[in-house]
């Protein structure tokens, strides 16, 4: 119950969805919580409040991952509080449903902003701490989407894309200082951000139908993967995506 004692983790996105049931598994851990949220405030607050009732430590820190100087203060106001970053979660991001020929650009520099830059610019900052400190497990958020595309929502497919290869590309870089890089692919997971997508109760029967596993998944199985991959259980594991999408993709 206590695989994450002693380390740090700043999770972007925390206050809901995927970002706030991956904090609340953390904190289970024992797991010391820098939440970063842009609008969801209570439900960062709410963690915040219930780890620290429980003796554990945790602050919430507003920002917007898609603001340039973003990164740098998320890792400073984690590092003054808590003097150390060992668990990076890259979890934040938007989605617009709507086919290419119909996209415009302010939804595709949003979408590249907040799902690609921000990532970039918050791992840049943490890198040097976590070198420093020759261990780090940096865990982003990617999709099913990643691997199969999705003509409804094209370009959030696009930078889940990039993601994954990104993830890649920094495992191969950062194993050396003993920092592991992977990637969680959820699908089949209804979140407030893709509520939409399923607006019926038959909508959602007939998705479920289609799945090997004949259920949709929840936040906390995408949790209970970041978990895994925060742990020390993880430790030879780098460059990899983990799938929780019911058997959507195999």
């Amino acid at each position: 119950m206590n695989e994450l004692a002693g380390k740090v983790a700043l999770i972007t996105g925390a206050g809901r969805g995927f970002g706030r049931a991956t904090a609340e598994r953390f904190a289970e851990a024992g797991a010391t919580l820098a939440l970063n949220y842009r609008a969801s405030a209570a439900g960062c607050e709410e963690v915040v409040a219930a780890v620290t009732a429980n003796g554990g430590r945790a602050i919430a820190l507003q920002a917007d991952v898609a603001a340039p100087d973003a990164g740098t203060t998320l890792v400073e106001r984690t590092l003054d509080a808590f003097g150390r970053i060992d668990i990076l979660v890259n979890n934040a991001g938007i989605m617009y449903l709507e086919p290419f020929r119909e996209s415009t650009e302010e939804h595709w520099r949003n979408e590249l902003e907040v799902n690609v830059f921000g990532p970039m610019r918050l791992t840049q900052a943490a890198i040097p701490g976590m070198i420093a400190n020759n261990y780090g497990r940096i865990i982003n958020l990617s999709s099913q989407l990643a691997l199969v595309g999705w003509e409804r929502a094209p370009v959030y497919s696009g930078t889940k894309g990039f993601i994954l290869t990104w993830t890649k590309s920094l495992a191969r870089e950062l194993g050396q200082y003993g920092i592991t890089v992977n990637a969680i692919g959820p699908g089949s997971i209804i979140t407030d951000m893709n509520a939409d997508v399923y607006p019926s109760d038959e909508a959602k029967q007939k998705r479920m139908s289609e799945l090997p596993l004949r259920r949709f998944g929840s936040p906390r199985d995408v949790a209970e993967c970041a978990l895994f991959l925060a742990s020390d259980a993880s430790a030879f594991l780098t460059g990899q995506m983990l799938g929780p999408n019911g058997g959507n993709v195999m």
